[in-house]
């Protein structure tokens, strides 16, 4: 397999990461490590493995509502300001690039129906027989990959009930200064 479209990808990270620490506003901050997550979800679709590219945006989805909140009251420094043309520029082309590598990432997909990997052509040839079941994608989930989709399903558990930990308002101890 060919890795060269990961190197770009590898560097924005990179680059994501260390804006992501360098930077003096928290709110900036948390935004650049959401970038290398997402960067990190685009990598695995190049990768063929889509279901960690799934899970992997949604925990970083849920990831970044919790930073948010934690950041939002502490550090807005242009809210009430007019908006920067650099920071305009800068999102505009930050947008291109992210359309510019899912563009990519799409584009490599094999045509819906067509099994790109020889397990998966495995799994339609011989999964009636092996597991009975009727239904090949329940089959597949729950026979071939079960211990995955277990694992899986365990993150996004853990992922959202985080989010509901930190995001409920019973038993949280009002700031008098607000």
């Amino acid at each position: 397999m060919d890795y060269t479209p990961i190197y770009p990808l590898l560097v924005f990270m990179i680059l994501a990461a260390i804006v992501a620490v360098e930077i003096k506003d928290l709110l900036s901050s948390v935004v650049a490590v959401g970038t290398v997550g997402l960067g990190l979800s685009v990598t695995f679709l190049i990768l063929k493995a889509p279901d960690l590219a799934i899970t992997q945006i949604v925990v970083e989805i849920l990831c970044l509502i919790l930073l948010i909140r934690a950041t939002i009251k502490k550090d807005i420094p242009s809210l009430g300001k007019r908006i920067d043309f650099y920071r305009l520029i800068f999102a505009i082309c930050f947008i291109a690039i992210f359309l510019a590598f899912a563009y990519m990432a799409l584009a490599g997909l094999p045509s819906f129906g067509i099994p790109y990997m020889k397990v998966s052509g495995e799994y339609i040839r011989s999964g009636l027989e092996k597991t009975g079941a009727a239904n090949l994608v329940g089959a597949v989930l729950l026979d071939f990959r079960a211990f995955d989709t277990l694992i899986e399903a365990t993150v996004l558990f853990t992922a959202v009930m985080g989010v509901m930990v930190v995001m409920r308002s019973v038993g949280r101890i009002k700031d008098e200064r607000s």
